[in-house]
């Protein structure tokens, strides 16, 4: 492959990782749209913890949110998190996503308070959080590393903030669970350097 080649090539990947997560908040703002005019129907998608009938909500729990506020706290971190993360190829940005929800859905289900109901896709830009800090260092890329320095830099003191537990109305089990998925993603999903082929 020529230089020329590559480079469009990473290009590609920019313009569609930028693509994918403008989508990607775009569907959260219409959704919370679509909820506030029916008289927030959707939030029946968010998981209320060990009713065996809610597990099917594990997935659709990520893109629901509590009102404007709630959706727009995590647009910014989704978008830039997600982007990142993206970089690194889109099938495995799709695997690192699919166990981050899964898993913290289900953790959520376990352990989240009796008689409360939770949902948002701060799970997620907390597992993202998570992949990202670790994956660098996992792989051995220096710029990942770097990506993984920065993001703690902008964004270290509310993660920490996000899992305390003495925030009322807030998930700090979903947030926790979710920032430990992440990084069992960076180990389950890390790229192997190519095999060196030695004559002897």
């Amino acid at each position: 492959m020529s230089g020329a080649s590559a480079a469009w090539s990473r290009r590609d990947r920019v313009r569609f990782a930028a693509g994918l997560m403008a989508g990607w908040v775009a569907l959260l703002w219409l959704l919370e749209v679509a909820d506030v005019v029916s008289g927030h129907a959707l939030d029946g998608f968010g998981i209320v913890p060990r009713t065996p009938s809610e597990l099917v909500d594990v997935l659709p729990s990520a893109f629901v949110h509590f009102g404007f506020a709630h959706v727009a706290a995590n647009s910014v971190p989704l978008l830039v998190l997600g982007f990142l993360a993206a970089l690194g190829g889109i099938r495995r940005f799709a695997a690192v996503c699919a166990l981050i929800v899964v898993a913290d859905g289900l953790g959520v289900w376990l352990v989240a308070p009796a008689h409360s109901n939770t949902a948002g896709a701060s799970g997620l830009v907390f597992g993202l959080f998570g992949f990202l800090l670790v994956s660098g260092f996992v792989e051995r890329r220096p710029l990942g590393v770097l990506a993984g320095v920065l993001v703690t830099a902008v964004w270290g003191g509310s993660i920490l903030a996000g899992l305390a537990p003495t925030q009322s109305g807030v998930s700090w089990q979903g947030h926790l669970i979710g920032m430990a998925a992440g990084v069992a993603a960076a180990f389950v999903f890390r790229r192997r350097p190519a095999r060196r082929e030695l004559r002897a």
